[in-house]
């Protein structure tokens, strides 16, 4: 009887130990489990800067207003840049604002304005029209001052047509020759005739030059100097 009492014993502290050792075990991982949570909370938290005191202080800062006009042709040399049809002229005559108007040029070359009438700008550097102009108010004003700025440029462009894939007109924004022309058109058709390509320019005396043009020599690298640079108004023709 002694004997069973003392295994009964024995059993019931083995279970008691048993239940306390899980227990422990439970606890220490919720602890565990709380820590983590904690530091990703605290980890994801985001970092918010200092108060500067106002709310404009978030605000974007704007950028700065300009009335320059998008249409300004600021890199246009007033001596040398000859104006061309479709092309955007401002005409301004000090303390004349009814005088000072935004006119562009007519197709045949002609602009008019207040006082004057029909006036030929075409052909003209903005200087010498601005003579012109200075000169014709001079019989209905006294000491006009008149300044002329191109506003848009429109005639800086050359055509190109004949035997080429893509004819027409093309804008001159850079420098380019006339084999560069030619590339930009697509190159030849079939039957092309290379060697007797010609471009018609006009001159600054109003008169139509002529002037040849042979693409199997400049392609062998003989007589280069027919490899001249395309000017505006320029007709490149393909027979």
């Amino acid at each position: 009887m002694y004997l069973q009492r003392q295994a009964l014993g024995n059993r019931a502290f083995i279970m008691a130990a048993i239940l306390l050792l899980g227990l422990w075990t439970l606890a220490a991982y919720a602890q565990d489990n709380a820590a983590q949570n904690n530091d990703s909370t605290t980890a994801a938290k985001p970092v918010i800067p200092a108060d500067s005191g106002t709310k404009e202080s978030a605000k974007a800062t704007a950028l700065p207003a300009t009335d320059t006009p998008a249409s300004r042709v600021t890199s246009v040399k007033l001596d040398a840049y000859i104006i061309g049809v479709g092309d955007g002229l401002g005409v301004s005559v000090w303390k004349e604002p009814e005088l000072s108007k935004n006119v562009p040029v007519r197709p045949d070359g002609m602009i008019t304005l207040p006082l004057i009438g029909e006036i030929k700008a075409a052909g003209l550097t903005p200087i010498q029209l601005q003579d012109q102009i200075t000169a014709a108010l001079s019989k209905v004003m006294s000491d006009p001052q008149v300044v002329v700025v191109v506003e848009a440029v429109n005639s800086l462009s050359f055509n190109i047509m004949g035997n080429v894939f893509k004819p027409g007109y093309y804008p001159l924004g850079r420098s380019i020759t006339i084999l560069d022309a030619i590339a930009l058109s697509g190159g030849f058709r079939d039957f092309a005739k290379q060697k007797k390509i010609y471009i018609l320019r006009t001159a600054p005396d109003g008169t139509e030059q002529k002037i040849h043009f042979n693409y199997k020599q400049v392609i062998k690298g003989q007589k280069m100097s027919q490899n001249i640079m395309v000017e505006p108004r320029d007709t490149i023709v393909v027979p």
